[in-house]
């Protein structure tokens, strides 16, 4: 029996993905063991890293150098606490739109990126084009973003929000496979 997927692919990561491809570049142990430690705090020192992983400091830095300018590290940030700055409420959205033209579709991208509120976007298969995580700071701060982003929007059939209770995990750390 044959099964036909259909694949929506990010452009972006996929570019990103040729780029590491395409530069031949292949982390060893070492490197995925610096990634794994700097994914826990990117705040350790190479010295720190260094004796961890059994490298000069040095090399360590190197390391890290070509991992940033190969884009395998692709950002160095801080994580910040939404309660702390008054933006306790996170929503997980699903969004169908009404056309699926290339031009659509990326001006849809375009424009959550610039929205701060909207934390993730994705591309996606299955019953919605898209999935955003978005933060509030209550239900009338979405109520209103959904009217200026969502209603506004003549190409959004629908939207489906769901109201996270308890955010158990949150994180953007990636296994990295190491033996």
């Amino acid at each position: 029996m044959t099964h036909n997927f259909l694949v929506k692919i990010d452009n972006s990561s996929f570019q990103l993905a040729l780029l590491i491809m395409n530069n031949n570049y292949s982390l060893d142990t070492f490197d995925r063991n610096i990634l794994a430690i700097m994914q826990q705090s990117n705040r350790t020192t190479s010295e720190q890293v260094a004796e961890q992983v059994g490298l000069s400091a040095a090399a360590v830095q190197r390391r890290i150098k070509k991992m940033r300018e190969q884009k395998v590290i692709q950002a160095d940030i801080s994580v910040v606490n939404p309660v702390a700055i008054g933006r306790p409420l996170t929503l997980l959205v699903q969004i169908t739109l009404e056309r699926e033209r290339a031009d659509l579709i990326d001006q849809f991208k375009k424009e959550m990126k610039q929205l701060a509120a909207v934390q993730q976007c994705y591309y996606v298969t299955g019953s919605a084009d898209f999935v955003l995580i978005v933060t509030a700071t209550d239900m009338q701060d979405y109520e209103a973003f959904t009217r200026k982003v969502f209603f506004a929007n003549r190409n959004i059939r629908s939207f489906l929000t769901n109201v996270v209770m308890d955010s158990v995990k949150t994180g953007l750390s990636l296994p990295v496979n190491i033996s």
